[in-house]
């Protein structure tokens, strides 16, 4: 009998060997993602922020952070998937500061105006342990990928870094954000001189400007304001979602907004918060209106960092970072969405996964342990690559291609026109 036994359990073992357990299946879809990590030397502690850009060129542009050094934007090219530093801050603005007193950050969401010129603006970092140094405040600077050339516009505001920029190339007209207070500046291409237009915005606030060229941007106390270039005037009126005027929850609601094509509807999402709003900016109307399209998705603890796009068919899409309930692994899982005007439905396409997953060495360092800055991705039971923590931007691209930030390491996803996903 215990042959037997003994036989069986051989039979059985043989069988596992020839026949491994598949690996356990994720409730849900993946969006897979091929990654790059973004040019080295360009930045420290594998970061960056909101700045994410199509040129007109049909390059990717990205901003950089390198603490108490510099700031970059760097050009990668799609078809390559070569990188190239288009950018040097200091170089641009002729500055030799180090420590707090450096322009250690691009974090403007990148603007691109019809000729082509991109524009960004810097600012300061974190001031470490026995630095005495001031921050002076940010620049803005313009790049003409056609040329190669970048220009200095000169600091907005002293001691203000530099969070927003976009231009009114047509009129000559660049308004500009600064942080930490919220300034609302406009400057005067032609006079080149910055003045400002009266109400302090929301951290992180960004202009949009509409087809009749005002430039509309949302206040500290969640209201909107508009500028209008032929009267000079601003005007500030309440934002009304359900017959109620939208307030802000607490400090970690932090807007970003889009204008759709019509340059009449903004989408809008906050950081803490899935709901997706549609805004009419309607500048005659006593109120300005906004419909909830409803929470894009369930779940704990939401958090969407500059994740939101709208693509060249119109769709909205979306990252949004959620609690990872599901028993398939732990941590976060960061959800790509999309909403469709035409049928009013949002859909989640899936959980964004890497390809590549051999894109950096994320084994340990010389001396045996884990290397610094690079806790920012995780595997799931089935060994897949996912973000954990941060992502930083999201872009659709013109081709029909998503392209996602994620910190630590600092990479550059990129999910191809089919958004494929499986199960």
């Amino acid at each position: 009998m215990r042959c037997r036994q003994f036989a069986l359990g051989l039979m059985a073992l043989a069988a596992s060997l020839a026949f491994p357990a598949e690996p356990p299946k994720p409730p849900f879809r993946y969006v897979w993602g091929t990654a790059h990590h973004i040019l080295p030397g360009t930045h420290t502690d594998e970061s960056g922020y909101f700045s994410l850009c199509e040129g007109l060129n049909g390059r990717i542009y990205v901003g950089t952070a390198r603490y108490n050094e510099n700031a970059h934007l760097v050009e990668f090219d799609p078809a390559t998937g070569r990188q190239r530093m288009a950018v040097d801050a200091h170089a641009v603005c002729g500055l030799t500061a180090r420590g707090y007193a450096a322009q250690a950050k691009i974090h403007t969401r990148n603007f691109v105006g019809p000729s082509g010129r991109i524009y960004v603006g810097t600012k300061q970092g974190y001031r470490r342990q026995g630095d005495t140094s001031q921050y002076p405040g940010g620049y803005v600077i313009v790049y003409d990928p056609r040329t190669g050339r970048a220009e200095s516009l000169g600091m907005p505001y002293p001691g203000q870094g530099v969070i927003d920029v976009v231009a009114d190339e047509a009129r000559g007209l660049l308004y500009v954000v600064t942080c930490e207070e919220q300034h609302w500046m406009l400057y005067d291409v032609k006079a080149r001189r910055y003045r400002e237009l009266g109400p302090l915005l929301t951290p992180y606030a960004t202009t949009l400007i509409d087809r009749d060229g005002g430039a509309n941007a949302i206040t500290a106390d969640f209201r909107l304001a508009r500028y209008d270039p032929a009267t000079g005037q601003v005007t500030v009126r309440d934002i009304e979602a359900g017959g109620r005027r939208w307030t802000r929850a607490n400090a970690n609601s932090i807007p970003t907004w889009n204008l759709a094509a019509d340059g009449r509807t903004a989408y809008l999402i906050l950081m803490n918060d899935p709901t997706l709003l549609e805004i009419a900016l309607a500048p005659k109307a006593p109120a300005v209106r906004a419909a909830s399209h409803g929470k894009m998705i369930e779940g704990k603890n939401p958090d969407s960092r500059c994740a939101l796009t709208i693509a060249p068919d119109g769709r909205v899409y979306t990252v949004v970072r959620v609690d990872n309930e599901t028993g398939f692994g732990t941590g976060y899982l960061h959800h790509l969405l999309r909403f469709d005007p035409k049928t009013r439905r949002t859909e989640d396409l899936g959980v964004l996964a890497v390809r590549n997953p051999d894109f950096f060495g994320f084994g340990p360092g010389p001396d045996g342990k884990p290397k610094p800055w690079t806790h920012g991705y995780h595997r799931l039971p089935d060994g897949t690559l996912t973000p954990l923590h941060a992502h930083m931007a999201l872009l659709a691209a013109r081709d029909g291609a998503l392209y996602v930030t994620i910190i630590y390491p600092f990479t550059l996803l990129r999910i191809d026109a089919a958004i494929g996903t499986a199960r």
